[in-house]
């Protein structure tokens, strides 16, 4: 049945992206939307915001660096493996599910470094990748969007958003290993 469920995903996953590099212009054409000039548009949009958010992500890159130099984040590795190891959860993606409610580039960085430790097809980079896609920066995003309408008192959005990325982090790991282990 696994194996049904395997090759049925592989056989699925050839077609979405050429469907989706073909799908989108065409609409686009159908809509009468100019697409070159949509797109261009929005390619100096995104270089606008890249050159913007460079100093915060070199910040967030060098915190993410002295905490993990300071050996809080061992600690805390060291003081969640006894309890996660039994359910399956590999102590090298603890890092990733401690960092990826604060922030999104320092996730990323963290995947970058595993895919430079272990090899991009490797079990471990699979899983920090699927979480990196199902959870969320919690802290960053109750940060800005309360901040932005001037909400003080989060009432539930903390609990609850921290719920889901605690869901989303053992489901990836559990996703990668039904998949792919």
């Amino acid at each position: 049945m696994m194996d049904l469920v395997r090759q049925a995903t592989s056989l699925l996953s050839y077609f979405v992206i050429p469907t989706i590099v073909v799908g989108f212009p065409v609409y686009g054409l159908y809509k009468r939307v100019p697409v070159y000039e949509a797109f261009v548009e929005g390619a100096k949009e995104g270089f606008a915001v890249a050159v913007r958010i460079i100093p915060y992500l070199v910040a967030i890159l060098f915190a993410i660096g002295m905490f993990r130099a300071s050996g809080a984040m061992d600690f805390l590795v060291a003081a969640l493996n006894p309890i996660l190891s039994p359910i399956g959860f590999p102590a090298e993606v603890l890092p990733m599910a401690i960092i990826r409610p604060l922030t999104g580039s320092g996730s990323a960085a963290l995947v970058a470094e595993m895919i430079n430790r272990y090899g991009e097809d490797s079990l471990l980079v699979k899983m920090a990748a699927v979480m990196y896609g199902s959870s969320e920066t919690t802290f960053y995003v109750i940060a800005v969007y309360f901040g932005a309408i001037n909400i003080k008192r989060t009432r539930h959005a903390v609990p609850a958003g921290l719920t889901a990325d605690v869901a989303a982090t053992l489901l990836a790991v559990w996703t990668v290993r039904l998949l792919f282990g």
